[in-house]
């Protein structure tokens, strides 16, 4: 699909500089433009690169003044990175603007399905499933009996989400994540074999929840597993049963959190971070890297190491670790010294 800069400053509200008929039909980063391309400047490092870009359009800030000749039509906004931002938006929506049922797929006859829907081929949908108005699945997923999806909610092809689960609106499940698998439930018995416990629980994601590709949410034993509005989850993260994440905490790849730990709101966890099970992280607390948590978090804090302590203790005991071959140096130095003198 093609736009000209007239159509773009129109979605943009901003202001047309040079032809306003030319055409683009994709985007592509200032210093990899090339004819039919739209780009933006923004940071003002790759200024360079507008004078030589072969982008056809470039948006800029409304205050961008050119100091040589260029070829690239601009389309000056107030903000350059939102308003490019927002063509990004507007591009991802018509790119997934698919409606209709596709074939071969099953639908159970017990599902009720909402307007505006668009159903993959190779798709499941299982009985008694409820699925709102503008949903998107695409092919070769799983919705299994008794689920629940809100409206505007789009699952990915090859995501599986286990009976029961409740999806809110506005969502995003990416590819490969499974949603509602059994938790880690097993108990020991007398031969020192492992019984396994059921997971007849559930997972709920509220609205405005983005799960990440191959990311796995485990159902509850009892109860459900609760990820709360607004919470991103990237790849390939593991969620256990019974742990709730609170609003608009974001979680970063390949982090693990183990069964029946509560995540407060606003919290930010880097990749690779361990949490333990059955403890209580506070709100607002930020958690750098590969960083281990073993204990209870009060609300604010800033974590890193592994186990993990306070930020700034971890910054100053690194100072140490890092010199650590100087200062044994100097201690046998001073050893050597003393016993001399004795």
């Amino acid at each position: 699909m093609k736009f000209t800069a007239e159509q773009i400053a129109g979605i943009l509200e901003g202001t047309v500089v040079g032809d306003p008929n030319v055409e683009v039909s994709k985007l592509a980063k200032i210093e990899e433009g090339i004819p039919g391309s739209l780009t933006f400047l923004a940071n003002p490092k790759y200024k360079s690169y507008i004078y030589s870009t072969k982008a056809s359009i470039t948006i800029v800030n409304s205050d961008f003044t050119a100091e040589e000749d260029l070829e690239t039509t601009l389309i000056k906004v107030d903000d350059a990175y939102g308003a490019f931002t927002k063509l990004l938006e507007y591009y991802n929506q018509i790119k997934l603007n698919k409606s209709g049922i596709e074939q071969p797929s099953f639908i159970s006859d017990t599902a009720e399905i909402g307007d505006n829907i668009y159903i993959g081929a190779f798709t499941y949908v299982g009985d008694s499933v409820k699925l709102g108005e503008n949903v998107k699945i695409f092919p070769n997923s799983y919705i299994g009996d008794n689920v629940t999806i809100g409206d505007n909610t789009i699952v990915f092809s090859g995501a599986k989400i286990y009976s029961d689960c409740v999806i809110g609106k506005n969502c995003v499940i990416n590819s490969g994540a499974i949603i509602g698998a059994d938790g880690f439930g097993f108990m020991p018995n007398e031969k020192g074999e492992y019984n396994k416990v059921p997971q007849i629980g559930n997972v709920i994601l509220e609205d405005f929840v983005d799960i990440g590709a191959g990311t796995t949410i485990d159902r509850a034993t009892l109860g459900s597993t609760v990820i709360k509005s607004g919470v991103k989850l990237d790849n390939q993260i593991q969620i256990a049963h019974n742990v709730e994440i609170g609003k608009n905490t974001v979680i970063a790849a390949q982090t693990g959190v183990a069964g029946s730990t509560k995540i407060g709101e606003n919290c930010q966890i880097g990749g690779q971070v361990g949490i333990a099970g059955h403890l209580t992280i506070g709100s607002n607390v930020k958690v750098q890297a590969q960083s281990g948590i073993g204990r209870n978090v009060k609300d604010n804090e800033v974590l890193q190491g592994s186990p993990s302590f306070g930020y700034t203790d971890w910054n100053k005991s690194y100072v140490y670790f890092k010199n650590l071959p100087k200062l044994v140096k100097t201690i046998n130095d001073l050893e050597k010294k003393v016993d001399g003198n004795n």
